[in-house]
């Protein structure tokens, strides 16, 4: 439930804003209504766990160290 004085906050805010941020606001408040969690419980993963052979492991480790978090000054 909203309590009156956030409420009252919001109303203020938002009347600041212009139109367009309006409805921007006003996209966001029902993307956060419909928005809910996504995917399963870790604990139904678990029956995965050790499934990866080590090779393949070491081969996404190797990936990941090989092209992760670099910088390329020149890619813009």
């Amino acid at each position: 439930m909203l309590s009156a004085t956030v409420k009252k906050e919001i109303i203020n805010e938002v009347g600041r804003l212009g139109y367009e941020q309006q409805r921007r606001v006003l996209d966001f408040a029902r993307a956060l209504v419909i928005t809910g969690p996504k995917g399963v419980p870790g604990k139904q993963l678990l029956s995965f766990a050790g499934t990866i052979p080590a090779a393949d492991l070491k081969e996404m480790e190797k990936a990941i160290e090989d092209s992760c978090e670099k910088v390329d000054i020149n890619e813009w």
